[in-house]
């Protein structure tokens, strides 16, 4: 199990992780989703020792990462990808973290086989892998002493299709024996299909956290009508809250705060035909992100500056 609480981080006047708490659970992978700058690389830092929290903490089955004796044969890490030694070859790199955990050779061949990585391309130096090589490489080495967390940041950058299926596959396995994982990722697709539980970050702040069957549920009604304007104007005389909907891509539908049986009935009384009228959660989880993160945007803002 992963906890933060009341996680701080300030650089000078600017807070970049402001009073943060959440827990990523055992058997469950908990997805960790906010726009650029939002917070979430600074948080998964401070989780591993990188960078000095300002208050609060940060532990990893009850206890600092500092603080673990071996930290690889508790928690794997993959931060970034591209961070690995260039001049070394993938076997060099699985081999002096093998060592360093004191685990038996074969593990360096069991991660190779397990991330798909052959022999010749274990040989080659890193230097010349594709950023999924490297994202490849880099699970097999978070993997390597059998953990029992993994904190995971953008680990489907670089992987084709088939090889993000196999890391969704590979991460819903290891949650299944019991496994806590830490995932963040902007494909939000893959979040949606993996992910147990959801932690949502703004501008340092958590906006929204909780499963994702409870998150997705609370997104409200989808309706789809010809006349937008129509249903609109009825829904402002019930008092009834509604925005476009991000998901739609066209200009006749709104997501309203309200459960669907109710809009059903203004439409109703208002005479409107309707084409579709669901609970939002069908419509996903970028529809419920784009709501929950509409006022945290920070576009101008790259995640390894400020998250």
């Amino acid at each position: 199990m992963i906890t933060v609480d009341s996680l701080t981080k300030t650089y000078g006047g600017f807070t970049a992780v402001d009073d943060v708490s959440f827990t990523a659970r055992s058997g469950r992978v908990t997805g960790f989703l906010g726009p650029n700058g939002a917070g979430k690389s600074t948080t998964m830092r401070i989780m591993v020792g990188l960078t000095p929290a300002t208050s609060g903490t940060a532990h990893v089955g009850g206890r600092r990462y500092a603080d673990l004796p071996n930290p690889g044969l508790e928690v794997g890490v993959l931060l970034d990808a591209s961070a690995q030694h260039a001049g070394r070859t993938g076997r060099e790199i699985l081999t002096v973290a093998q060592r360093t955990m004191g685990l038996p050779r074969r593990r360096v061949d069991e991660m190779l086989e397990l991330v798909s990585l052959t022999p010749e391309e274990a040989g080659r130096r890193v230097r010349n892998y594709s950023l999924g090589m490297r994202q490849r490489l880099g699970i097999a080495t978070a993997l390597l002493g059998d953990p029992e967390a993994l904190i995971l940041d953008e680990p489907a950058n670089g992987l084709d299709p088939a090889g993000i299926r196999w890391m969704r596959d590979l991460l819903r396995g290891y949650a299944d024996q019991g496994g806590t994982v830490l995932l963040s990722s902007h494909l939000l697709h893959e979040i949606e299909v993996i992910a147990d539980d959801l932690v949502v970050i703004g501008q340092g702040r958590i906006v929204a956290q909780g499963t994702k069957a409870e998150l997705l549920a609370s997104a409200g009604t989808l309706v789809r009508t010809p006349d937008v304007r129509r249903l609109a104007h009825a829904l402002v005389d019930a008092n009834i809250d509604f925005t476009d909907s991000a998901a739609s891509g066209t200009h006749d539908a709104l997501r309203v705060d309200a459960e669907a049986e109710l809009v059903g009935q203004v439409a109703l009384r208002a005479g409107v035909p309707l084409t579709e009228l669901r609970a939002a959660d069908g419509a996903g989880l970028e529809e419920m992100f784009l709501d929950l993160t509409a006022d945290t945007q920070r576009d101008d803002t790259s995640e390894g500056a400020a998250a």
